[in-house]
């Protein structure tokens, strides 16, 4: 187990009548537990919140008049490893879920269609199971290059394999469209998780559904995974996206602070989780 404090500091500049839609509080589930948490939004603005049934993915959506906008997020959260049995199999097409079924699917910006060919030459002859999703996962970190600036939100995974350069969010597409293109359901998954090269910020990995059971993976190789932080899962990164905003808004300032704790430090009160929180965005 490894107790994390996370903290999103967001500021914006509302030029015009704005309604926002925010996914960027830790998630509820098997693999982690909210400790304590605190959400603030300017004042004068009447939130709404709520999970979606079938990701989990927690939002809370509010109109927004002109003028200079905060909103702070933080939280305590213990994250529990899941094990993973790298025998597991990969399931056949008819043996998946109908929950996970659309996994498969090609969407916006993972198009397994186009990249199917590649990806049947390049490991189609492998054994199928988690190994198979490693080689992958290696393929991307060795291949693709880490850099910041060189995308954007309209970057797909076809352009990445073409380009060879990306970020986070795009390593995770191209690891997903590349399980899909070999009938491996995958979804992205993102969070707050601690790495040496700051700044820090939101982190995007990627699930594979293998044997019955979601194994996650990072080919950025940028963070542990056992450490991830959850705030949300979904088809690609349109689904959790951390802000959405329909009207006229410059962002004046995006924080993001993490800041890991060793298990024993698991905060038993609630003085002690206010604490925490105060070392977590100093």
């Amino acid at each position: 187990m490894h107790l994390s404090t996370v903290e999103t500091v967001l500021e914006y500049q509302v030029k015009a009548p704005t309604h926002f839609c925010f996914n960027i509080e830790a998630a509820n589930g098997p693999t982690q537990k909210i400790v304590s948490e605190r959400l603030a939004v300017s004042s004068g603005v009447a939130m709404h919140s709520f999970t979606d049934a079938v990701s989990g993915n927690r939002f809370f959506r509010f109109d927004a008049s002109p003028g200079p906008l905060l909103v702070n997020y933080s939280a305590d959260v213990e994250v529990y490893s899941e094990h993973v049995d790298e025998q597991r199999p990969e399931s056949a097409v008819g043996e998946v879920p109908d929950a996970i079924f659309h996994y498969l699917m090609p969407t916006r910006y993972c198009e397994s269609d186009v990249l199917a060919s590649a990806a049947q030459q390049m490991f189609g002859n492998e054994a199928p199971g988690i190994a198979r999703v490693r080689k992958i996962v290696k393929w991307i970190h060795d291949s693709i290059v880490y850099k910041p600036g060189s995308t954007n939100s309209t970057t797909t995974a076809q352009e990445v394999f073409v380009q060879r350069t990306g970020v986070c969010r795009d390593f995770a597409h191209l690891g997903i469209t590349l399980c899909r293109a070999l009938n491996i359901p995958a979804r992205i998954v993102v969070g707050y998780v601690w790495f040496d090269e700051p700044p820090q910020d939101f982190h995007a990995t990627f699930e594979a559904w293998i044997g019955g059971q979601w194994v996650l993976f990072d080919p950025s190789g940028m963070a542990p995974v056992d450490r991830l932080v959850r705030i949300g899962t979904g088809r690609d990164a349109k689904d959790v996206a951390f802000s959405t905003f329909f009207g006229a808004v410059e962002m004046t300032r995006k924080e993001v602070n993490v800041l890991e704790h060793e298990p024993r430090k698991a905060a038993s009160s609630g003085k002690a989780a206010v604490e925490l929180a105060a070392v977590g965005s100093a």
